[in-house]
């Protein structure tokens, strides 16, 4: 249940009602618009009197929300929600490119190609440093050593790091990353959202290769249920009958989920086509599209690379993309590219 307050609604009246509701068991997630004031109603709504609520003096309107999803839904939180990375701010009308390797290799290599992405315009690094792999004799990753040089990376560029948690244990380890990535494979990996979801820090989520909307977002639910509501969906490209391509890229995801959830979206071409080729055309639609940010995966040799090398872009590759997607991102928004 939504309720939506009159303008110039009574802090008295509001501080009365919020009390009350919570003395029945309701979860209140208040969000202060440039309109309205909008109070989101979690838990079990049904034996409020919906009738008694309209009637009060500070309340606009009131509606009943079917979606299973509440904290994400656009209904509960109609501005967008921007979330603070350092000096990146991820939504909001801003484009945030992440950039990186997919596995960190060494010190050497990572600290190479974050300084190369920087200067290219990219404002975020990726890596991975634990890396869940389909074959179990595949490059798993350096584990804690890939985070430690992940975190030498940012100490020479500035540059904040995202990379993948795949186990609740390993959380500690994680302190001082900036944001949590939790794999397409763990979407629905219900504990590690809640240990998540129990700390402060952004959780960017991709979404599960044969994943529903709905499932995506009941993701989310999780983590922001939990009290984190600093969440980011990414669309990494869906299971279908084409083999072609490594995945199916969902460019109708970004303006569906602008439409159902307020929550950032960032779009990774690169684990949807498994083609380096393909990256700059997706790209591109991507932020035609109205994505709010990019992963791409850059690799300073692609052919060498431990993990998915196919699918990297060279340093010298990616630098005119990033121009592009920087300059076509302004077109759209009415600024100089």
């Amino acid at each position: 249940m939504i309720v939506i307050l009159k303008h110039d609604h009574n802090p008295g009246q509001l501080e009365s009602l919020i009390s009350w509701l919570q003395e029945k068991g309701i979860t209140i997630h208040t969000s202060i618009g440039e309109a309205n004031t909008v109070l989101g109603l979690v838990g079990d709504t049904s034996k409020l009197d919906i009738d008694l609520i309209a009637a009060l003096d500070i309340v606009e309107d009131v509606k009943r929300v079917q979606e299973p999803y509440k904290n994400a839904n656009r209904k509960f939180h109609p501005e967008d929600t921007v979330v603070k990375v350092g000096n990146t701010q991820i939504g909001g009308g801003n484009l945030t490119i992440m950039a990186g390797p997919c596995s960190v290799e060494s010190e050497e290599q990572v600290v190479a190609i974050a300084k190369a992405v920087k200067a290219s315009g990219a404002t975020m690094l990726r890596g991975g440093a634990f890396k869940p792999r389909t074959s179990p004799y595949a490059f798993q990753g350096l584990g804690e050593k890939g985070l430690e040089y992940l975190k030498a990376a940012r100490a020479e560029t500035g540059l904040p790091i995202v990379t993948e948690l795949m186990d609740p244990g390993h959380l500690p380890l994680f302190k001082d990353v900036d944001v949590i990535q939790i794999g397409a494979r763990n979407m629905q990996n219900f504990d590690l959202l809640k240990a998540v979801g129990h700390q402060d820090k952004p959780v960017m989520i991709k979404r599960g290769m044969s994943a529903t909307y709905e499932e995506w977002l009941m993701s989310a639910e999780y983590v922001m249920a939990g009290g984190n509501e600093n969440v980011i969906l990414c669309e990494r490209g869906i299971r279908t009958f084409e083999s072609y391509t490594r995945n199916t890229l969902d460019l109708a995801a970004i303006p569906v989920l602008h439409k159902l959830t307020h929550l950032p979206i960032i779009v990774d071409p690169s684990h949807a086509t498994g083609k380096y080729w393909l990256v700059e055309p997706l790209a591109m639609g991507a932020v035609a599209t109205g994505a709010d940010g990019l992963q791409i995966e850059v690799h300073n040799d692609p052919a060498h690379a431990l993990c998915d090398g196919p699918q990297s872009l060279k340093p010298e590759a990616f630098d005119p993309l990033a121009k592009k997607l920087l300059a076509l991102h302004a077109h759209l928004n009415g600024a100089e590219g």
